[in-house]
């Protein structure tokens, strides 16, 4: 009886440790739970928590503010909201990030034109070591995105300069030196005077020519042993664009669409945001007066090439025309204010670089311009 008693006891006060110590844990996790939601309600930075099951569970304030989220949202499919992230890959992003357990770094802008470095971090079960959700996270960077924007277009015309000097000064200049070799054996006036005169004015013009062949070739060297390749995500290029050209598409009620199979693509940055910012600025520039430019870009894989259009409802070009709008300073039409060097500059960066140009135009029709990229 009296052991009965003792093992009774011995129960009841195993029953009161394990009570002490459930409620010590209990205790624990509210004070974790209240730090965690302190967290969310003092910082500053857009975050997400989305499950396996791409179900979004949490996200801090600012994500609200930011990406107009409801307090109605969690619990929802994050598919079912990807549109206010502007980044249609997003979903495809997540699923990555969860099946390869690794972090995805990416630049992407948002409905109001800023612009964030975007995180996707596995969240790790420690037990299991298996990713049971991500966190992302938003790092605004509109800033230095703008800097860069305003940067390549200084390098785009500090090129196109020195392209200009390279083409249109130097063959001037090699016409000089002739005319004064030609005109020294016509001429008469053998006199130390005249001949003086004509050799330094032949001295001045290749000095001239000395100056501009260092000045074109410091700029080519200067990017010669630049590693321009990278791999780009075509989105980021094309919200670039569309912030460069907000004003213009403001102005023009431009509709853009696009169709992207092919979102990454292995190439030069600048030149592919200059290969698309000059064709979807055409597209703009060249609509039809009876109605708003509606544009469409897509990108597809085909064969061996990554094939990147632009296609518009402008005015068009005439196929017998077609060529030529390639060639420098080429007008499309002479309503519309511009250099004419735009398609020039394009079919120079693609043909260099191994990939082709092609046109599809009819007069009243609008166009479209295929970039074939060689895809590595």
């Amino acid at each position: 009886m009296i052991a009965i008693l003792i093992n009774e006891d011995a129960l009841c006060l195993q029953c009161i440790e394990n009570m002490i110590n459930q409620d010590q844990k209990i205790k624990k996790l509210i004070k974790l739970n209240d730090e965690l939601e302190n967290y969310f309600r003092n910082t500053i930075i857009p975050q997400l928590f989305v499950d396996r099951n791409l179900i979004l569970r949490k996200f801090t304030p600012p994500a609200m503010k930011q990406f107009s989220l409801k307090t109605d949202d969690v619990g929802k499919n994050i598919d079912d909201i990807k549109d206010n992230f502007r980044f249609p890959t997003i979903v495809e992003n997540i699923v990555q990030v969860i099946n390869c357990n690794e972090i995805l770094e990416k630049e992407i802008q948002t409905t109001d034109s800023r612009w964030y470095q975007m995180n996707i971090i596995p969240y790790v079960i420690t037990k299991t070591k298996k990713t049971n959700g991500v966190i992302i996270t938003f790092v605004e960077i509109t800033a230095r995105i703008k800097d860069l924007v305003n940067q390549e277009m200084l390098i785009a015309d500090h090129e196109t300069l020195l392209d200009t000097i390279s083409h249109d000064i130097k063959g001037p200049l090699t016409s000089l030196i002739l005319t004064i070799n030609q005109l020294k054996k016509v001429s008469t006036d053998k006199s130390k005077a005249f001949l003086l005169l004509f050799g330094i004015l032949e001295t001045s013009i290749k000095k001239m020519q000395i100056l501009i062949t260092e000045l074109t070739d410091a700029g080519k060297l200067k990017h010669k042993y630049k590693v321009e390749e990278e791999l780009i995500d075509f989105e980021n290029i094309l919200e670039d664009v569309r912030l460069t050209l907000a004003g213009t598409i403001m102005e023009s009620s431009a509709i853009i669409e696009t169709d992207i199979k092919v979102s990454q693509v292995l190439y030069s940055r600048r030149k592919l945001r200059s290969i698309v910012y000059n064709l979807v600025n055409n597209a703009i520039k060249f609509h039809s007066p009876d109605c708003a430019p509606e544009i469409m870009i897509s990108t597809k894989k085909e064969k061996k090439y990554v094939v990147i259009s632009v296609k518009d409802n402008g005015i068009g070009i005439a196929e017998s025309k077609h060529k030529e709008v390639f060639s420098k300073y080429a007008r499309v039409g002479n309503t519309v204010e511009g250099s004419g060097i735009g398609l020039y500059l394009v079919n120079e960066i693609v043909t260099n670089s191994g990939g082709k140009i092609l046109i599809k135009s009819e007069l009243g029709k609008g166009s479209e311009f295929k970039i074939y990229l060689t895809a590595q």
